[in-house]
């Protein structure tokens, strides 16, 4: 085994460890000598930050980062790394002994190439080193739908606080609304109009795109391939406009740019979700008037009512539609909590609205999906949320079909 990277070796190095002390993965060891013989070294943690900013680290194919719980603190260096490397055009593999699944969904998200548990199961590190050997595919065309004659039905979705399950709503909807159906299912889309912290790229594991920040920039010379190429998709049935990559001030984008987005999703899709932020911005008037219906999600608790009537009064102040809002209470009593189902009923009644959702407690069972990148139908199908959002699914697209009939 070559001891440092920078060693000179008759053998020219193609790969290298990356860890706080590779004795702790003796496993590993064996393994990358089983594969490359003398060809690979092994770096710490800040001499693999200083080496991957030389020109010479691109003569690496790939680089194996060892962790384990207590690395768990560099998540941040860790990250720093798995960036410079792929910069650098180098893979990265990435072997993981007892982290938590947060810190692991995190530096995958990061672009690890590969992931390989610890202790490493018999064949399996030279198996992921012919996986990165491999040419990478030619990147395929986008099959977003094409537009068509009749607009979507659009669906926003608002969180009247953090926590209240906004998000958790507006993906779970999107994606039993594009399952509802097992023949001529219908075009979805979802689109994450926080700009600064938006999560629905993290529930569905997908990659945020300089394209988007691209496509916010200029809207005005936004046709239907700069939308589609924006969009990423979840299993090739659920289409999604991501947050941008960096966080962005709320007011990058007017109501003009919002106004040409929604009109081109509402071409290519039945049913376009709109994830909106928290906070009120200049063009929430525009997603309102322009949405069928807006959810709005808050708790049985004082924040919520306050900020309930907070909304009230400034979408009154506008002579804005509040016909559209349909308030939905999540982590609702269950059936038989009559005490519950008393509150709720005096929550509604002391602030003049009607509460037509009421969205049961998932438990962990909703940040864990959430944690792995899945909707809750692939996570937990028999969550009694999940059972709770595929009905107002069905009901929706059932409510939809008969529209279109008597149209």
């Amino acid at each position: 085994m070559s001891s440092a990277i920078q060693q000179p070796d008759a053998s020219p190095i193609v790969a290298c460890t990356i860890s706080r002390d590779v004795r702790n993965f003796d496993l590993l060891i064996e393994d990358m000598e089983a594969a490359l013989g003398e060809a690979w070294g092994d770096l710490g943690f800040p001499e693999a930050l200083s080496y991957l900013k030389q020109t010479e680290a691109e003569a690496l194919e790939f680089v194996a980062i060892a962790i384990d719980q207590s690395d768990e603190a560099r998540l941040t260096m860790i990250s720093e790394i798995i960036t410079l490397a792929r910069m650098r055009g180098i893979k990265v593999i990435l072997i993981a002994d007892d982290v938590s699944p947060a810190a692991l969904h995190q530096l995958l998200r990061e672009g690890a190439d590969e992931f390989v548990p610890y202790p490493l199961p018999e064949n399996e590190l030279q198996a992921a080193i012919e996986r990165l050997r491999k040419p990478d595919p030619a990147p395929a065309a986008s099959t977003a739908p094409t537009a068509t004659a009749e607009d979507g039905v659009m669906l926003g979705v608002h969180g009247l606080a953090g926590g209240t399950g906004a998000t958790t709503l507006a993906v779970n909807l999107a994606w039993e609304l594009a399952t509802v159906a097992k023949e001529n299912a219908p075009r979805v889309c979802i689109l994450d109009l926080s700009l600064q912290f938006g999560s629905v790229s993290t529930f569905l594991d997908l990659p945020r795109r300089d394209a988007v920040y691209e496509m916010w920039s200029d809207t005005e010379a936004m046709d239907e391939d700069i939308f589609k190429q924006a969009l990423v998709s979840y299993e090739d049935r659920l289409w999604v406009l991501t947050a941008p990559p960096e966080v962005l001030p709320l007011d990058l984008i007017s109501p003009d740019d919002v106004n040409r987005v929604l009109e081109q999703a509402r071409k290519h899709f039945d049913y376009v979700i709109v994830d909106m932020p928290t906070t009120l911005v200049q063009w929430t008037e525009t997603v309102l008037t322009a949405a069928q219906i807006y959810f709005v999600t808050l708790e049985m608790d004082m924040r919520s009512a306050q900020n309930t009537l907070r909304l009230k009064r400034a979408l009154k102040a506008e002579d804005l539609p509040l016909e559209r809002l349909r308030f939905c209470v999540n982590r609702a009593p269950k059936f038989t909590d009559l005490n519950g189902k008393s509150r709720i009923k005096r929550m509604a009644e002391s602030l003049e609205i009607g509460i037509e959702l009421q969205l049961p407690d998932g438990g962990k069972a909703v940040s864990q999906g959430a944690d792995h990148g899945l909707p809750l139908a692939s996570s937990a199908p028999k969550n009694p949320l999940r059972k709770e959002i595929a009905k107002l699914a069905s009901s929706l697209h059932e409510l939809g079909k008969s529209d279109a009939e008597a149209a």
